[in-house]
Formats: C-alpha cells, structure tokens, sequence
C-alpha cells in the first residue's frame, strides 16, 4: 500500500509514524488533502440549481393531525399520549400498510404518510375516520381523540426519511 503513495511520502509517513510524529504526516498530506477538497468544492459549486437533482416522485400525501390537541394534553397529558400511542399503532399503522401506503413520519400529534395511488390514499383516511368514530362512541367528547385529515396528490422531493415540498404543505393544510 505505501509503495502506491509514493516513495518520498511512504518513507516521511513511516518514519512520522515511528517517530511517534502523526504531525509529520499530516503536514506532508495537507497540501494534497487542501487540493483535493479543493476540486471537490469548485466541481460542486460550479453546479448550478439545476444540475444539482434532488430525487422527486408522484406521491398522493395523507396528513393527520389531532383536533384540539394543546387542550387534550392540558386536561390529561398521560393519557392522552397513551391514548394517541393506541391509536397510532392499533388504527393509523396498519390502515397505512392496508392501503399500500408508508409512514413517512410522526409529528407530535400526527403523521405523514405517502400513497402511490390517491384513491388509496382517500380510503385509509376515510377508514380511519371510521375507525375513530367507533372507538371515540363511549369516551366524552372532552376526551376524545379526532383526527383532521388532508389528502393531495402532487410531485414531493425525496429525502431517505422526509418527504419535502409544496405538495407536501398544502396536504398538512387541507
């Protein structure tokens, strides 16, 4: 392996190293390290806005969120977390999975999730709506857990766990 470095470098690096000198061979190694990340930068920066592709994809989007949360949560704060816990995992979870759809993410009171179909999409909101509504019959309404829910359909960027844009906003806001 040094052979391949060069033989000037390999001997100043194993007599740094056996010296007990690292800085040897980081001072030897700056220079090359400063022109590679360098070019790497003026390659990057020489991009423009649309030579950097961000992935995208058609997505339909479910966004819920909980109706009256601060208050739910200013009455009984235990348990209305356990409660939503239930909820997301008993109802909204496997309602996503059952319509071929992914939990892109939680917030604190609600979720994202991402559908290939809209019309997927609709029917695990409506689902879970009906869901809801029989779980929530025998708790006071002051007690109840009720989720908004919007659905669009539009392009999204793609991150490894989020899913960005406009499409993404106007879903939450529905």
């Amino acid at each position: 392996m040094l052979e391949d470095v060069g033989p000037d470098l390999a001997k100043a690096l194993v007599t740094g190293l056996l010296a007990g000198g690292a800085s040897v061979a980081v001072q030897l190694l700056s220079p090359w390290m400063a022109k590679v990340l360098g070019r790497l930068r003026s390659e990057r920066a020489g991009k423009t806005a649309n030579q950097q592709r961000v992935e995208r994809r058609l997505a339909a989007i479910l966004a819920a969120d909980v109706a009256g949360y601060s208050r739910l949560m200013t009455a009984d704060e235990e348990g209305t977390h356990f409660r939503l816990l239930s909820h997301r995992r008993e109802v909204i979870e496997p309602k996503v999975r059952e319509h071929r759809g992914r939990i892109v993410k939680h917030t604190g009171d609600g979720a994202l999730a991402e559908f290939a179909s809209v019309v997927d999409a609709v029917r695990c909101a409506l689902e879970v709506q009906q869901l809801m509504l029989a779980r929530n019959a025998e708790v006071s309404q002051s007690r109840r857990i009720e989720f908004r829910m919007g659905v669009n359909l539009g392009d999204v960027i793609v991150a490894p766990d989020d899913i960005y844009g406009h499409h993404v906003n106007l879903a939450a806001r529905l």
